[in-house]
């Protein structure tokens, strides 16, 4: 045993990783906390027009979360390639894949927004059956759903600003669009009398949502074309060309990528579908728990992104072995940090409830949700590393679009909808159930990573 440890404590001792590993994670991980938080104090204010308002929010922001996955999919697969260009300095091409990833992501936003605007009662009835749900989400979505081609672009140049190490630029602009939105969403929501503003409740919080993401946008050109040297100041140009080879080019390990975040995406709104036909309650404890999740998660977002760009920059330049030494360190990381973070979660996530007016019945399925959540959170956090910082950063998304893409349809879905209608058990156990998924591609994805098949230089595909 004393040897075992020695190997471990000699893996680790390695101070260019974990400097490189703090420099890229911290302010990831920092954006993530502060959008994690805000996003918290969001959920109470709802919580204060009680539980049918925190469900019709939740529902409404599953057409949100959908087109949310779709990007990161757009833009993470893109940023396979920003990451081992930048790892080259091919600042052209960077340039020109940043605007393939702004142009795909508007589109989706199209798509979204049309359902937002058009069909908003159509989407929110394919979760719920409670009218009152329905008809406060469906004016939640018509207002939120003009944000969401802002949203997309402000999210393609944040994660090409991330590739090529300009971490901090993303981490402003967004903390200070969210500290708006919390800033006037609370007139928005609940009035303000001097000023002669009525109390607008759910509606206002997606005023408030929409005028914070169109500022964001505006900012982020603005931080990224003050500096005509950043090397992510793509020109129109870049922006708008049709180069149709070099498009099959990049789409072709991308898109696996996009059908991944889109299958995967479908599963989880799945899930949440699941949740709402259960009950109105059970949809609000899942919504109220999954602001602590995102909070507790925030450390291992970081990591997870910033293992794909050092992976990435390290394939880009040719050294494969400290790449997948690198890759390793994180998953390690991740798994024992995550097992301690639950452990906190489940000793004081808790006392969270009491800031929200929800029936006791709500705070008795939330608590017990959250006791799966902490017991879950070392697997899921070790699947995000795997996923997004290994196989993708080695361009291995046809493999991560089996693992991830796949498995939660064939586990996770099947295994949780049992539990729920031919079971009929209770919240937290039909939660519980979504963990077979997280089990099975952890393993699946722990073999792959031993294999180190999933290290690919794809610099080639654009620079031939």
């Amino acid at each position: 045993m004393i040897s075992f440890f020695e190997r471990v404590i000699d893996f680790y001792r390695d101070r260019e990783y974990f400097r490189l590993l703090v420099r890229f994670a911290l302010p990831i991980a920092l954006q993530s906390l502060i959008t994690s938080s805000l996003n918290m104090v969001g959920v109470i204010m709802i919580g204060q027009l009680g539980e049918t308002s925190i469900a019709a929010v939740g529902l409404a922001n599953q057409v949100w979360f959908l087109l949310n996955l779709l990007l990161f999919g757009i833009v993470s697969g893109c940023a396979m390639f920003v990451a081992q260009l930048w790892g080259k300095k091919d600042i052209p091409n960077i340039r020109r894949v940043l605007g393939l990833a702004v142009k795909l992501g508007l589109i989706a936003a199209l798509v979204f927004w049309t359902l937002a605007t058009f069909f908003p009662g159509a989407v929110l009835r394919l979760y719920t059956e409670d009218a009152a749900v329905i008809e406060l989400g469906s004016q939640y979505l018509y207002i939120y759903g003009w944000s969401y081609g802002f949203y997309a672009i402000s999210t393609a140049y944040s994660v090409s600003l991330r590739s090529t190490g300009y971490v901090r630029l993303p981490l402003a602009v967004s903390t200070a669009a969210l500290g708006l939105n919390i800033l006037i969403a609370y007139p928005f929501i609940f009035g303000w009398e001097t000023v002669g503003l009525p109390a607008l409740g759910v509606n206002g919080a997606a005023i408030a949502g929409l005028i914070a993401r169109v500022l964001e946008c505006l900012a982020m050109l603005g931080v990224v074309y003050w500096d005509r040297l950043n090397p992510s100041a793509a020109s129109l140009r870049d922006l708008l060309e049709l180069d149709f080879k070099f498009m099959v080019s990049v789409l072709k390990p991308v898109l696996p990528v996009i059908a991944n975040e889109f299958l995967w995406s479908m599963g989880i709104t799945t899930y949440s579908a699941i949740y709402a036909h259960i009950g109105t309650s059970a949809i609000a404890a899942i919504n109220i728990v999954s602001t602590i999740d995102q909070l507790a998660f925030v450390v291992f977002l970081g990591i997870g992104s910033a293992t794909a760009i050092l992976v990435g920059n390290l394939i880009g330049q040719g050294e494969n072995e400290k790449a997948y030494r690198y890759a390793g360190r994180s998953l390690g990381l991740n798994i024992t940090g995550a097992a301690l973070m639950g452990l906190l979660v489940y000793l004081f996530a808790g006392n969270l409830f009491q800031l929200f007016k929800v029936s006791p019945e709500v705070i008795v399925d939330a608590r017990n949700i959250l006791t799966v959540l902490a017991l879950g959170m070392s697997v899921r956090s070790a699947n995000h590393v795997i996923i997004i910082g290994i196989l993708r950063s080695g361009g291995d998304t046809r493999f991560s679009l089996v693992l991830d893409g796949f498995v939660i349809w064939l586990v996770g879905v099947p295994v949780t909808a049992a539990g729920a209608f031919l079971l009929h058990l209770p919240i937290h156990l039909v939660y519980a159930l979504t963990l077979s998924e997280e089990v099975t591609k952890f393993a699946a994805g722990l073999v792959r990573y031993f294999s180190r098949k999933w290290i690919n230089d794809l610099t080639n595909r654009v620079t031939e």
